[in-house]
């Protein structure tokens, strides 16, 4: 079937189509020749960039020809250039009397020529007069498709053009497909003459990168693609645009298996080998890329000069790449396509020559390689060892992805009769195991249940440890707390079971918010394990949990330095996931309780990278960067937030991991009023959140409050608050005072709009809680006291809002926000600190420097919801949010501009409107940073009211003027 190209977007070649641009007419506008050759494999979008920078330069006022050479040698000299003139003539218009008069000129003396005494020169110098006269003092580009196809006349034409010898000012873009240039092509000497003219360049185009290859599938397809789907399309494609679209369309329109376009398409290009290339490439499908030169002549078992001749033919006709590691197949479709040309026997054979050869160097780490060929050998028994062997390796490398791939191989080989001696309990333990450490908990608990069936009876000490470590990563934190209850009370305890569940269990109620109960515990397996050898990761969590728990509850510096030290002790220890929780812990500590932002966001950052290098980036990585995410936030740091987002994203977490991170981005996405994306965020949470504990629902439940709010639900908001407050069992007065804050703020918006009645009940409820909070946070360290005392602030004029605000006491909760470096409560209280005073009519001046300030810090923060109700405020007021001149100059006298008009934008701002002005549609950009098209909506509409323009290209042209400046 035919690729409709012209419909997909042009994908990742903006810079290019620049480059070319200036490379053209940059050279030629200045009365010299120019010319730019694109070579790349087929498929690769030479002909579409042919098209697209053709359209570009006629409409900067260029004069284009463009021909295309046929695969039929010199029997028709000249035919691009009169293919060229010929279309030329067909598309000018009447009003181009002159140039039609040339160009049908220069084709009648084509068609009078007749072999002369004065040969080729002689009419190569009259068509270069008759391009002159074409182009009328205009740049004149020359496009030729399919240049290795050239013949002999129009080589010349090039060389003589592009010398200089013709007195005209010409542009030559030519396409010319890299695997036809093979041995002694003519075009090759043209290109290597050619190549030593200052103004001319060869460009290689490149297959594109994986995010350009998502982004082209997810145009054509219509949507954004599964991540399966995209490593599929990436995997397959190998960046080839052609191939891009070809999968995409068959994966849109429910088509499975290999076109026979694309098939027949590679078939070809196998068919154009040497001979002795087919064994080469055959080979190579079959093999796990890399191989190696020396395991490549193994299996062929050719001559050395005869295997280096058909590996280099291959190379050449770009369906293999050679580099220092070894061969690979350019496309991973030609491995498709070819599995089907052979016999199962001589696949079969393969397999086993490539085991044969692997078994022969014992040394070299080839167990996953030996799995994969002595199954597809068909010998189940050889492949078994290699595959459990293969497991052990990625463990002790910390690839645990790849381990619970190997571990579930083995599986399978195990599952099939035969003289297989392996225990199938033990494979799968070590299938769980992986499977919980690389993030695929419901695998981890399902593995599990068979082994419990397996062994029948009732369930070990240890499987309920096993279980519950799993349950609470999957986020059902109740069940995972009965399941470590069970082993406590287990009768086959031993201490070191009885120690790991103690420390385990109190890191759960660390992270359910439950403090006393965590230290508690903490000290009961600190003391278990004090008699049990090598209990490094018993201690190194009872450690965390109690320091934490001290922290919060007692001592900030003491608790500091015992997690300090349980840190340590983790990575003297060396056990990834004892590292991962210490830096958790430290991390949360630092960014929550203590209030120490910018430490806590370095020591996330520096914990994520370091948990990556063990194997537990999308697990205990994801938390990291998700603490980060909310230190960035509570700072004001956004759009640096939304970055760590996106790094995180690609973990594709599951189970806490992403609940953790959804909630995380919540946060941005309702204070950037993106109501959409944040109660899809929510929705997920809420699904995810099975049994979960405080910890998580009582966030959930407050963002849920504070978007109802910005959506005008306020009873919505109050029924979100009052289900939160009936969670008891924590002891983290910060996250119940931000809950009781909702509630108070919810009431006082309804009574400020009149669409939802006060509810006097829900009101006396929240003060009390809040009395509570107060007396409970007495207890706590100064630290968690300081936060709380500023919810508390917030909470006390909330509640004067009910009947006449008053500006004291907002003045005081600004001051308790400004204290902590918290700019977003603090701006939200500077613009009811104005609105009250507005409202008693007096200092209104006052009120309008506290709604600038409250203005200039949401509009850097991005804060569009909270922008606008400062907005509004001012103009009922009029209150003017600009800033005024006040030193020098006479008054009224414009302001000059600072020369950057870009500086009252965010980096995020920034970076969107840099793709806006690339002329990227919003849901491309979104695709492009990893931020949903909603959000981008937002920027774009942030963008547009500071830079005081209604228009995308107004503010294309303002990044344009800053960018060139």
């Amino acid at each position: 079937m035919a690729s409709d190209v012209d419909t997909a977007p042009l994908v990742g070649r903006a810079e290019l189509v620049q480059t070319v641009r200036s490379a053209l007419l940059g050279d030629a506008a200045h009365g010299q020749t120019a010319a730019v050759f694109l070579t790349g494999e087929s498929g690769v979008g030479k002909t579409r960039l042919l098209g697209e920078i053709g359209d570009q330069l006629r409409e900067q006022g260029a004069v284009v020809l463009t021909g295309s050479c046929l695969d039929i040698g010199d029997a028709s000299p000249l035919h691009p250039l009169l293919q060229a003139l010929r279309r030329f003539d067909a598309d000018v218009s009447t009003s181009h009397v002159r140039t039609s008069s040339a160009v049908r000129g220069l084709l009648q003396m084509f068609a009078d020529e007749t072999a002369g005494p004065d040969g080729a020169g002689a009419l190569l110098e009259r068509v270069s007069r008759g391009l002159h006269l074409i182009a009328e003092g205009r740049p004149l580009v020359l496009i030729l498709d399919d240049l290795q196809w050239v013949d002999r006349s129009t080589r010349q034409l090039l060389l003589y053009l592009l010398a200089g010898l013709g007195d005209l000012q010409l542009s030559v873009l030519a396409a010319v497909r890299a695997e036809s240039l093979q041995g002694a092509h003519p075009l090759r000497r043209v290109l290597t003459e050619l190549r030593r003219l200052r103004t001319v360049r060869v460009l290689d185009l490149a297959p594109l990168g994986r995010a350009d290859t998502e982004k082209l599938a997810a145009a054509v397809v219509g949507r954004t693609l599964s991540a399966d789907a995209a490593e599929q399309v990436w995997q397959r494609s190998g960046g080839n645009p052609f191939v891009i679209e070809e999968l995409a369309r068959d994966l849109r329109d429910g088509r499975v298996g290999l076109s026979e376009t694309l098939r027949e398409i590679f078939l070809d290009r196998v068919d154009a080998l040497p001979q002795h290339a087919h064994a080469v490439v055959h080979a190579v499908a079959a093999g796990v890329e890399p191989v190696q030169h020396w395991l490549l002549a193994q299996v062929l078992r050719m001559p050395e000069d005869e295997l280096i001749d058909a590996a280099r033919a291959a190379v050449a006709h770009r369906l293999l790449v050679g580099a220092d590691d070894g061969y690979r197949l350019r496309h991973r479709l030609v491995a498709e396509v070819l599995a089907h040309e052979l016999l199962l026997a001589e696949r079969s054979g393969l397999h086993r020559r490539y085991a044969e050869a692997l078994t022969a160097v014992p040394g070299e780490l080839h167990q996953a390689r030996l799995a994969h060929h002595w199954r597809l050998a068909g010998e189940p028994a050889r492949a078994l060892p290699a595959a459990v062997a293969a497991a052990q390796e990625a463990e002790r490398l910390h690839g645990y992805a790849e381990a619970h791939r190997h571990w579930s191989a083995a599986l399978q080989l195990a599952a099939d009769p035969g003289p297989l001696a392996m225990d199938r309990v033990e494979l799968l333990e070590n299938a769980a195991e992986a499977a919980h450490h690389c993030g695929e908990h419901a695998r981890a608990l399902a593995l599990l249940e068979e082994v419990a069936t397996l062994r029948g009876g009732e369930p070990s000490c240890a499987l309920h440890i096993r279980r519950a470590r799993y349950l609470a990563a999957a986020g059902r934190s109740a069940l995972a707390e009965e399941e470590y209850q069970r082993a406590l009370k287990a009768a086959d305890c031993s201490p070191r079971d009885r120690a790991a569940a103690a420390a385990r269990l109190a890191e759960l109620l660390l992270h359910l918010g439950r403090y006393a109960d965590a230290g508690e515990r903490a000290r009961e397996a600190l003391a278990l394990a004090a008699n049990v050898e090598g209990s490094a990761t018993e201690v190194v969590l009872a450690s965390s949990a109690l320091g934490f728990s001290d922290a919060y509850l007692e001592d900030p510096d003491a608790g500091l330095a015992v997690m300090r030290d349980a840190l340590d002790t983790a990575e003297r220890a060396g056990q990834p996931e004892d590292v991962a929780c210490a830096y958790l812990h430290l991390a949360e500590l630092l960014t929550g309780p203590l209030n120490v932002l910018e430490e806590g966001v370095v020591v996330a950052r520096r914990g994520a990278e370091r948990v990556a290098e063990l194997g537990l980036g999308r697990t205990w990585g994801t938390r990291l960067l998700a603490v980060a995410i909310n230190g960035l936030f509570r700072v004001g740091q956004w759009a640096e937030a939304e970055k760590v987002v996106a790094a995180a994203l690609r973990h594709r977490p599951s189970g806490a991991d992403a609940v953790e991170l959804l909630l995380a981005r919540c946060r941005l996405s309702v204070g950037y009023g993106d109501i959409e994306a944040a109660g899809r965020d929510l929705d997920a949470v809420a699904t995810l959140l099975a049994g979960g504990g405080a910890r998580h629902v009582i966030p959930l439940l407050t963002l849920r409050s504070g978007l109802a709010m910005w959506e005008g639900r306020h009873d919505v908001a109050r029924l979100a608050v009052q289900r939160g407050l009936t969670e008891s069992r924590s002891d983290d007065v910060m996250i119940l005072s931000a809950l009781v804050w909702h509630g108070l703020r919810a009431e006082a918006e309804a009574h400020a709009s009149r669409t939802v009645a006060v509810d006097p009940t829900a009101v006396r409820r929240l003060r009390d809680v809040a009395e509570r909070m107060a007396r409970k946070s007495v207890g706590a360290a100064r630290p968690v006291r300081s936060v709380v005392e500023a919810f508390l602030a917030l909470c006390a004029a909330e509640v004067s809002r009910l009947d006449g605000s008053d500006p004291e006491l907002w003045a005081t909760s600004v001051t308790e926000w400004d204290r902590r470096h918290h700019p977003y409560p603090a701006a939200y209280s500077r613009l009811r600190q104005a609105e009250a005073l507005l409202a008693r009519r007096s200092r209104v001046a006052t009120a309008g420097k506290l709604l600038r300030e409250a203005y200039r810090v949401a509009q850097g923060l991005g804060a569009v919801p909270l922008t606008s109700e400062i907005r509004e405020l001012a103009g009922r007021a009029r209150v003017s949010l600009e800033e005024r001149e006040t030193t020098g100059g006479t008054r009224g006298a414009p302001v000059e501009s600072s020369g950057d008009e870009l500086a009252v934008l965010t980096a995020r701002e920034r970076e969107v409107l840099a793709l806006v002005a690339e002329g990227l549609t919003n849901k491309e950009i979104g695709q492009r940073l990893f931020i949903s098209e909603r959000t981008i909506g937002v920027h774009v509409s942030h963008i547009f009211d500071k830079l005081q323009v209604r228009t995308r290209v107004q503010a294309s042209a303002i990044q344009l003027r800053n960018v060139r400046g």
